[in-house]
This record gives C-alpha cells, sequence and structure tokens, in this order.
C-alpha cells in the first residue's frame, strides 16, 4: 500500500478516539452549566464520532485494489461517507432545535459558567488543531472523507467559539434567554455546514472533472510528449476521490505501424503519471482522417 493511503488512513483512524475525547469534553461542560447551547454544542459532537468511524470504514474500503465486480476501483467509496456525515449534521440540527425551543419556553441560569466555559474552550481548541490537520491532508492527498471531517470539525471549532461569546454575553446581562437562542443560531450553521458537505461529495459522485489547472497541465504534457503524433481530441477527465481518470483520443499518421503509435502512448502514459499524482490514462489511437477541428495540434 503506498504510503499516502496509510497516512490518510491513520489520521482516519486517530479521529474517532480524538471526537470520542471532544464530546466527552462538552458533555462535562453541558452537564456544569446546564446551558442549551453547550448542550447543543456538545450534540454535533456525537456527530463527529459516528462520522469519524464512517470515515475510517470508508477510506479503508476506498483503497481495496480492483476487481472483477469494480475494475475501476472503489476509489467513490469516500463521497458515500461524507454524504452520510452531511445527513448526520442535518439530524444533529434538528436536533438541536428540540433542545432550543425548550429551552426558550422554559429558560434556565447558568451555572458553574466559568468552568463549563473553559471545559468548551479546550475542546475547541483541540478540535481547531485536528481541523487544520485533517483539510491540509484531505487536500494534499485529495481525500474527501478527510475533507468532509475537517470541515465538519472546523464548523464545530466556529459553533464553539460562538457558543462562548454568546454565552459571555447571557451572562454579563442577566438574560438566560440568550443561551436558547444561541443554540437556534448554532442550529442554522449546523444545517449550512451540512448542506456543503452533502453537495460537494454529491458533486463527486456525478463524475466531476478534475481541477481547470491540472486540466491544462494534462494538455501541456501532451503537447511536449505527443511527438510523432498529429492531433489530440476529446478530452475527458473525471475525479474518483484520489484518483484522476483522463482519456482521449490519439490522432496519428495512417501509414504509422502499432508499434510506433504504441510507443507514443507508453511514453505519454509515462509521463502523466510522473506529472500528475493519481492518475489514470485511457488513449484511444485513431487515423489521420478523424482529426477534429475543435482538437489540440500536435505538429
Amino acid at each position: 500500500m503506498p504510503q499516502s493511503a496509510l497516512t490518510v488512513r491513520r489520521l482516519a483512524f486517530w479521529s474517532i478516539p480524538l471526537a470520542l475525547g471532544v464530546m466527552a469534553l462538552k458533555f462535562v461542560a453541558w452537564h456544569v452549566t446546564g446551558s442549551v447551547a453547550l448542550y447543543s454544542d456538545a450534540l454535533e459532537s456525537t456527530v463527529n464520532v459516528i462520522a469519524a468511524l464512517a470515515a475510517f470504514i470508508a477510506v479503508g474500503y476506498a483503497q481495496k485494489p480492483a476487481d472483477t465486480g469494480h475494475p475501476f476501483g472503489h476509489y467513490k467509496a469516500e463521497y458515500f461517507s461524507a454524504v452520510l456525515e452531511g445527513v448526520l449534521i442535518a439530524v444533529a440540527a434538528l436536533l438541536i432545535v428540540n433542545e432550543a425551543i425548550a429551552g426558550l419556553m422554559a429558560p434556565q441560569r447558568i451555572e458553574a459558567p466559568g468552568l463549563g466555559l473553559a471545559i468548551n474552550a479546550s475542546a475547541a481548541l483541540i478540535n481547531g488543531v485536528w481541523a487544520y490537520v485533517l483539510i491540509r491532508a484531505g487536500r494534499r492527498y485529495r481525500s474527501p472523507a478527510l475533507s468532509a471531517d475537517g470541515h465538519h470539525i472546523f464548523s464545530d471549532v466556529i459553533t464553539s467559539a460562538g457558543v462562548i461569546i454568546g454565552l459571555g454575553l447571557a451572562i454579563a446581562f442577566d438574560q438566560p434567554r440568550l443561551d436558547p437562542l444561541l443554540a437556534l443560531i448554532v442550529a442554522i450553521n449546523v444545517l449550512w455546514q451540512g448542506w456543503k458537505v452533502i453537495a460537494s461529495s454529491v458533486d463527486g459522485l456525478m463524475d466531476r472533472a478534475i481541477d481547470p489547472i491540472d486540466e491544462q497541465r494534462i494538455q501541456s504534457i501532451i503537447k511536449a510528449e505527443a511527438g510523432g503524433a498529429i492531433e489530440a481530441h476529446d478530452i475527458r477527465t473525471r475525479m474518483a476521490g484520489r484518483v484522476s481518470f483522463v482519456e482521449f483520443h490519439l490522432v496519428v499518421d495512417g501509414d504509422m505501424s502499432v508499434e510506433a503509435s504504441h510507443a507514443i502512448c507508453d511514453r505519454l502514459e509515462t509521463r502523466l503519471r510522473q506529472q500528475v499524482e493519481g492518475i489514470r490514462v485511457t488513449i484511444h489511437v485513431e487515423p489521420a482522417h478523424k482529426a477534429k477541428d475543435e482538437g489540440v495540434r500536435l505538429t
């Protein structure tokens, strides 16, 4: 297994105990204060635990080699994990709304606010550091599961910061109703984050093209390495987790031997794999009369 795949799986694993620890801290903060806002923050952390477990399972499945049933690999499994996380985020938001409405109807004063806020701030600090690690690794290794988990945890950090500031104001101005009202604001933010996670993941499941910058780089490599060919057209790309697929038609002289055209294809595939990490290349060779006006001229 490549080192990058091992790193992704290791990070996905350590997200589980870390999420459990943060969730425990937040429930302690709620227990000592009785704050609805802190309880809503703790509820969101339960989603983090489930999402971390789902991400670990999905990352492991996505790294399975291709087989007869899945000849193109299992890379898209990470997108399903991210969609599940988005749905769970929405469920957490609905639970928060339920608690917030109950709190608005029967507001209660907050007990031991200093201790509770300090505990919650510690949990937020841990989450902030881990979110940075996951987002950075998700981008570097193109892991949808790690990226979704990292962005969700970062939204949790923003939520915690808002809760801490809001509770500070509620205590300072002696307004208990600010506590459940703040929980409603938290729920709206959680719903928005869940929608973004789902939208991004569904886009990946729909075979979204790779980044335009990478597409330009692929075209530049084809132009530089396809000496002997005439033209390339119908260049198509798609992403599946950490893997990019590219296919195109390569036009050569009709009198060129199979061996010579195959050598051009081998040269192109080798250079593309060297320059674009995790790429899978399919080239269809065609004779000169198949050239298209909109194709990339190579001569």
